[in-house]
């Protein structure tokens, strides 16, 4: 029997045979797949679209693992979603992205054209992957795992379809090159401060040249958001990260510490 006939036979056992186990996983994670995606695309704040393009993820990692493969599936949780995505939550969350940033057009009509261009990049893969698994027989995975999964996809990843790897790998090189310049701001000669210049405004009268005061010194409490205390007794402001918010303090925090020395 030529290898040709082992796969028709292997298609004709295989097609149409989907477990339970696989049904069940499939009906309780494409609706949350689907609902992560449009949640992306609908939220005003960039750090919920983040957590909904998790959502998404997960989902799709899962589905790998029930079709028999573990490798992508484990990749995609672990990479993508455990590293990747929290990288940007991080970054998001740091940068401090407002809702109303996304509101505010740099050029005139871009959503209009981002939407037109989606739904026509959308309708040019969806037409292009019909039209090359139109006549392609189901077989399986059987053959492609029979020296492991891992093996099956670096064998087909750069055999096969290696110029794809090489195409996609220098689109994903150009698409980062391209963030780092649009997020690169440019600054005028007169806007660069020198160091001695940045050295000489640290010295200027009403400055604070010395190490501020760590938070929680002298005080009651050791949260970060709890302010130093003077040795006047006065809370040190300046101890207190601008990003933390203002924290009501209790009148056990605020009144002063009476220690002995002994």
């Amino acid at each position: 029997m030529t290898l040709s006939t082992q796969v028709l036979a292997a298609a004709a056992e295989t097609a149409g045979q989907v477990s339970g186990g696989e049904k069940w996983v499939f009906f309780l994670l494409a609706p949350l797949a689907v609902i992560g995606a449009l949640g992306m695309v609908a939220a005003r704040n960039a750090v919920h679209s983040a957590l909904w393009l998790v959502l998404t993820m997960l989902s799709l990692g899962v589905f790998y693992i029930v079709q028999a493969g573990p490798f992508i599936g484990m990749v995609q949780i672990i990479v993508y979603t455990g590293a990747i995505m929290m990288l940007f939550l991080f970054v998001l969350m740091l940068v401090g992205r407002d809702a109303s940033d996304s509101v505010i057009e740099t050029l005139r009509g871009q959503k209009v054209v981002a939407v037109l261009l989606g739904l026509g990049l959308a309708g040019l893969l969806g037409t292009g992957v019909y039209q090359a698994t139109r006549d392609m027989p189901v077989v399986g995975l059987e053959l492609a795992n029979a020296n492991g999964n891992v093996q099956g996809i670096a064998s087909l990843l750069f055999t096969r379809y290696v110029y794809v790897f090489e195409v996609t790998s220098a689109l994903l090189i150009t698409a980062a090159v391209g963030a780092m310049l649009l997020a690169h701001r440019e600054r005028a000669k007169g806007e660069r401060v020198g160091q001695v210049a940045a050295m000489k405004a640290r010295f200027e009268p009403g400055n604070y040249p010395g190490p501020k005061p760590g938070p929680g010194v002298f005080a009651n409490s050791t949260s970060v958001a709890t302010p130093a205390k003077l040795p006047d007794g006065t809370p040190a402001e300046r101890s207190i990260s601008p990003i933390l918010p203002t924290r009501e303090l209790t009148s056990a925090e605020i009144a002063n510490k009476h220690t002995e020395g002994k």
